[in-house]
């Protein structure tokens, strides 16, 4: 009876020992989630005009953010969305901060996997079609013109939606790629009839002669994302809303004091803070994404599509991740 009182007491205590270690591996913490990376690499873009990069570069807000963690940053300067998404498939970047939605688009649908988690702006009159010939006055002008921008972007999507409202089809005007600086020096010396311009190039292009023939209004929202490599946030969820509550400090700070916000673009962008003041109220900074964000982003995907420049359509949806 002894022995068997002993073998009992012995199989109880394995039983409990193996069910706490069932609990113990479920209610583990993931480690491999839960730890901050030792670096995080995030895009600089200051143009067109982006003025919370540029006041998180002058007040450091995100490297402080992450010096909390031990977690070094660092600022890639790469203006080029299909640069940006490049770099991330490749693994040498982790978070785009201000990407076009066509670029994000065009990187998906090509296989990299790439994350929404943010609307950078809005700013469909920070987009223009601008030209220096003053017979060329709205878009029904357009027809037979030679026009320069830069290709799959904003501003090549701003075109075509122009010529679609005028019934023209992008076979009626010459498009030549190029980008914006080139494209209005182009307009300036005659070489082409119209440029594509964005930014701070608009006030450059008008004081230098030129005008602006539309814009994105009622034509297209001008979306820009902030995007991350799909698989560091789910290494690194915590690190990701990390850096978005950084941004978001930049933006109330931008709010909070506008009048230095502007002297840092000023500076940053070699344009008068008058000037800064004059663009600012075209850009709707709010990182939220709403639903005609993400309806702007699949007339995006339209255009691409419509273009040639896209073959393989994508759910737009599954690319946004709300955190």
């Amino acid at each position: 009876m002894k022995k068997s009182l002993l073998l009992t007491v012995i199989a109880f205590t394995a039983c409990v020992s193996l069910a706490l270690a069932g609990c113990a591996a479920k209610t583990a913490p993931d480690t491999k989630k839960a730890a901050a990376p030792t670096s995080i690499k995030i895009t600089y873009v200051k143009s067109p005009l982006n003025i919370p990069s540029i006041v998180d570069k002058n007040n450091q807000t995100i490297a402080n953010s992450f010096a909390k963690t031990n977690t070094k940053v660092s600022f890639p300067d790469i203006n080029s969305g299909a640069k940006q998404t490049e770099a991330l498939a490749a693994g040498s970047l982790d978070i785009c901060s201000a990407l076009g939605g066509t670029s994000a688009i065009l990187a998906a649908s090509n296989g990299v996997d790439v994350k929404i988690i943010g609307t950078y702006s809005r700013a469909p009159k920070a987009f223009n079609i601008m030209a220096k010939d003053p017979a060329i006055k709205t878009t029904a002008d357009l027809k037979g013109k030679k026009i320069a921008g830069p290709k799959g972007t904003i501003l090549h999507q701003i075109l075509i939606a122009a010529l679609d409202k005028e019934g023209y089809k992008p076979g009626d005007v010459e498009f030549l790629s190029m980008g914006i600086p080139e494209s209005v020096n182009a307009m300036m010396t005659g070489s082409v009839d119209v440029a594509l311009v964005a930014g701070a190039d608009v006030l450059r292009a008008q004081k230098a002669g030129a005008h602006i023939i539309a814009n994105g209004e009622n034509l297209v929202d001008a979306t820009i994302v902030i995007a991350v490599s799909g698989k560091f946030l789910e290494q690194y969820p915590e690190a990701v809303k990390q850096y978005l509550a950084a941004h978001k400090e930049n933006i109330a700070f931008m709010n909070a004091n506008k009048a230095k916000a502007y002297e840092f673009t000023a500076k940053e962008t070699g344009l008068n803070a008058s000037d800064v003041e004059l663009m600012a109220p075209w850009y709707d900074f709010d990182p939220t994404i709403t639903d005609k964000d993400i309806i702007e982003l699949e007339k995006t995907q339209d255009f691409l599509l419509k273009t040639g420049m896209q073959t393989n359509k994508i759910d737009i949806k599954k690319m946004i991740v709300r955190l």
